[in-house]
Order: structure tokens, then sequence, then C-alpha cells
């Protein structure tokens, strides 16, 4: 029986698919379980920081079921405005608000300015106990085109083209951009705190 369960705190069928792909490359000691195993509300995102948001996610999983939990938030920060739309990326156009609805507000709002670099960020955290919690940080550097290509991906996807390539993370489809995503960074310095707590429990 494996030593240390993990909850993924997340409802979105991508984000579990590509956290457990990550994480299952660890070995014994770890078992992995979704939404699908252990069920738990949504969480709202109310924070003004990935880190508060993460962190508020994590927590509020972690209470409800009993487990350790992995959360993270994630967003998109453009130069030219300052760093928005960052922790609010989900809900630029408004609280309820379509991909379709926040690219085309991005675009609308990038019009005419030539500088388009951006970044997108991850802000993992792994939740234990309110002592025991252990935060990572994930960041892909890019720049925005101005019309939406490819049609894999979610989000800020079709308009984000990652520092080195020329194609957007829309046309580069799942299993290349998830080598290179920010998410997976985060989830990767994540993994030398798990194995650390799997050996201590082993002790």
């Amino acid at each position: 029986m494996s030593e240390f369960k993990l909850l993924l705190g997340t409802k979105n069928p991508g984000k579990v698919k590509e956290a457990k792909r990550i994480l299952s490359s660890m070995g014994k000691g770890l078992e992995i379980i979704s939404f699908h195993d252990r069920d738990f509300p949504e969480v709202e995102e109310t924070g003004e920081t990935y880190l508060e948001n993460s962190l508020k996610k994590a927590r509020e999983i972690s209470r409800n079921t009993g487990l350790p939990v992995i959360s993270d938030d994630s967003g998109l920060e453009v130069v030219a405005l300052n760093g928005a739309p960052g922790p609010r990326s989900a809900r630029f156009a408004g609280p309820d608000s379509s991909d379709e609805e926040n690219l085309k507000l991005l675009l609308d709002k990038l019009k005419g300015v030539n500088n388009r670099q951006a970044r997108f960020v991850t802000i993992a955290t792994l939740y234990i106990s309110p002592n025991e919690r252990y935060v990572s940080r994930g960041v892909l550097e890019g720049r925005i085109i101005r019309e939406p290509k490819g049609s894999s991906g979610f989000g800020y996807d079709p308009v984000f083209v990652p520092e080195g390539y020329e194609r957007t993370l829309a046309e580069l489809g799942e299993e290349e951009k998830n080598k290179i995503s920010h998410r997976k960074k985060a989830l990767e310095k994540m993994k030398s705190e798990i194995l650390g707590i799997i050996w201590e429990r082993k002790r």
C-alpha cells in the first residue's frame, strides 16, 4: 500500500492528466488520486495573488477531505498591461467570462501596442497541515501575437508564443506544450519536497 496519498486539488481534466503524468514518474511510495476518486466542493478563487488562491484551494480541499492536497493557480502576465490579467486571468472579462471573452478583451487592450512580451506563471501549493505546506513556482516566457492560431489547449494558448518558438501553445499540441509548460516547471520543483516527505514517512 502506498505510504503517501496525494489528492490533486483541481476538477480540470487537463490539469489532472498533466499532473498525473509528471508526478507518477516518482514511482513507488506515492499514490496520486483525483476528484474521480475523492470528490470535493469547488473553491472560489477570491485572492489577489497566485499564492493566496493556490493556498486557499489546497487548504480548503484538504480540510474537506482529510488528505494532503496539491493545488495551483496560474495566470498570464503581459508587460504592456503592467502584469495584467495576472491572478484574474480566468475572469479578466468578468466573473463568469469565457475563454473567448477573455481572449478578445486581451487583444482589444493590445491593439496598436508593439511590446507584446508576456509570461505564464504558476504557483503550486502542497498542503498537509497548517504547519506543513510547500510552495513552488514555474514561469514560461513568451509573447502575444495579434490573432489566435491553433485549436489545441485552452485559455490564452492560441495567442501565446513561447520564447524560442514560432508557434502558439495551441499550435504545439498538448504533448509538446506539457514539456515546457509553467505548470510542469512548478510541479517538477515540488517533486523534491514530496520525495522528502515519502522518505521521512519510511523512517
